[in-house]
């Protein structure tokens, strides 16, 4: 079976170059392949090749129908938000640590790849979140996020007090060092680290995370993906707060600002190889079962 897929962008991570010579490996089978690729601005150095075609991460879209990126998660995410507005999918090739995301070893690229190439994978969405940074009723940034959207305090030693609606309707108030409004996808990620619980990915769920609350009843909690969540401060004098989506920080977010987060419409479209198996992902990374055999 073919696929539609002619034109291939590839992502590194930047600052390792440790990935040259899986980069190097990877562009020299597409091309012999036939394949048109374009590399990432800041990852065509790694190649060393005057013929590569680079662009830009945020236009491979434009240019490409299928974006390989090599790197961790975090490589990954970056990937992820720069191509989510074309439609076009995108596969991972783990050279990090955990590696939830990225589901391809360098020593099975070839093979796997191949397989991909041909049609045989599997396909599945994932959904980000749109964060908004609203002063004087007025939008003064706008961010997405593939994991999380986290509320911190910012410089200083005492917690913030935040306030939390779902969809217009007051949830509670805390005073606490943060919050972290997760996706299903984030759900093995910093929420899980806070205590959160781990989502199956094609669920229609966020999870709120307290981070550090003052009252110990305060509990991550579970709510449906179409829900709005405003989130405010009821401090008496300025406390800045930092608002990160993913690694991207917003920082000097005042406490007269509202912080609107909501689903994205548009999907990643993630391609895996035959069989992928999110319980076996689980298993693996986070060393479950290690004693028993099937």
């Amino acid at each position: 079976m073919q696929t539609p897929f002619k034109t291939i962008g590839i992502i590194g991570k930047p600052s390792d170059p440790r990935i040259a010579e899986t980069l190097l490996g990877l562009y020299g089978y597409l091309t012999e392949q036939q394949y048109n690729v374009y590399v990432a601005d800041d990852s065509a150095q790694f190649i060393n090749n005057p013929a590569v075609t680079s662009c830009s991460i945020n236009k491979l879209g434009l240019y490409c129908d299928l974006v390989i990126a090599v790197g961790g998660d975090g490589t990954f995410l970056a990937a992820a938000r720069a191509i989510v507005e074309y439609d076009i999918p995108l596969i991972g090739i783990n050279l990090g640590r955990l590696g939830f995301l990225v589901d391809i070893s360098p020593n099975e690229l070839t093979a796997k790849l191949h397989r991909i190439l041909q049609g045989h994978y599997s396909e599945e969405k994932r959904y980000l979140l749109r964060a908004k940074i609203i002063r004087d009723e007025q939008v003064i940034h706008e961010e997405t996020a593939v994991n999380e959207v986290t509320i911190l305090r910012w410089v200083t030693p005492s917690m913030i007090e935040i306030v939390t609606k779902i969809d217009n309707v007051f949830l509670n108030s805390q005073r606490s060092d943060g919050l972290i409004i997760s996706t299903p996808t984030g759900s093995t990620a910093y929420s899980l680290s806070a205590g959160g619980p781990i989502l199956y990915p094609s669920l229609n769920a966020l999870i709120l995370v307290p981070l550090n609350p003052h009252t110990l009843s305060n509990r991550p909690i579970v709510i449906h993906d179409t829900a709005e969540i405003e989130i405010s401060f009821c401090q008496t004098k300025q406390i800045n707060a930092l608002v990160t989506c993913d690694h991207i920080e917003i920082p000097d977010v005042l406490i007269s600002d509202k912080i609107l987060i909501k689903k994205d419409p548009l999907p990643i479209r993630i391609l895996h190889p035959e069989g992928h198996d999110f319980f076996q992902i689980l298993r693996n990374k986070l060393n479950w079962s290690s004693g028993y055999h099937i």
